[in-house]
């Protein structure tokens, strides 16, 4: 029996993509892609979603609380919010693992109880170094740049109640070059974070 994933992104969704062609061109793949949800509405992750029959929703802070609200709220109470308006769609969609694939924010309250262990997160980075609050996209690679660090790649791991914490499952390793810029170093991560996160679901949704 195929797992049904929900994959939550903020932007091009280049790894949604790939779990997308993985699972048209494996007849043995573990999972089946059955939502996606959005923080952003113009996400270009929402046209992929949309031109693979993808069923796909914008979940964002906005959104769920009202642009007054929203504007008044904390961190803490939108990350909340926008995690109690996915829950019931992680259910009524049947999911059974949530993937964060670029996904800018971090889930709270009991989306997290009710998925504990079932929570797939990509990190760009080798953690549990370079993760927490900041670390995100080219954030990430400059902090690795400046370290003087001689390796970068990616993570994979399952997402608890913390920021980039929870159990590794999967890291791909690239070495960083004299002159890499935080895009040249990019460049060189994001191929194998499609693999890692292909790697990474597969495992989860195999051993549930």
């Amino acid at each position: 029996m195929k797992k049904n994933i929900a994959v939550l992104v903020s932007g091009g969704g280049t790894n949604l993509q790939a779990l997308i062609d993985y699972e048209k061109s494996h007849e043995d793949c573990p999972f089946h892609i059955a939502l996606v949800v959005s923080s952003t509405k113009n996400a270009y992750a929402l046209e992929r979603a949309k031109s693979a029959g993808i069923p796909s929703e914008i979940k964002s802070p906005y959104s769920v609380m009202g642009a007054e609200k929203a504007k008044a709220a904390d961190r803490d109470e939108k990350r909340l919010a926008t995690s109690n308006a996915i829950l019931p769609l992680c259910r009524e969609h049947k999911i059974d693992v949530i993937v964060l694939a670029g996904y800018l924010s971090v889930l709270a309250g009991e989306i997290v109880s009710e998925y504990e262990g079932r929570i797939v997160n990509l990190h760009p980075a080798l953690l549990p170094k370079f993760g927490g609050v900041g670390m995100w996209g080219h954030n990430v690679h400059e902090a690795v740049l400046a370290s003087g660090e001689t390796e970068s790649g990616c993570t994979v791991h399952i997402a608890d109640s913390g920021c980039d914490t929870g159990k590794i499952l999967v890291q791909k390793k690239v070495p960083v070059l004299p002159g890499d810029t935080p895009e040249t170093l990019y460049a060189r991560i994001a191929p194998l974070e499609h693999d890692a996160i292909i790697e990474g679901v597969c495992m989860v949704c195999s051993m549930i």
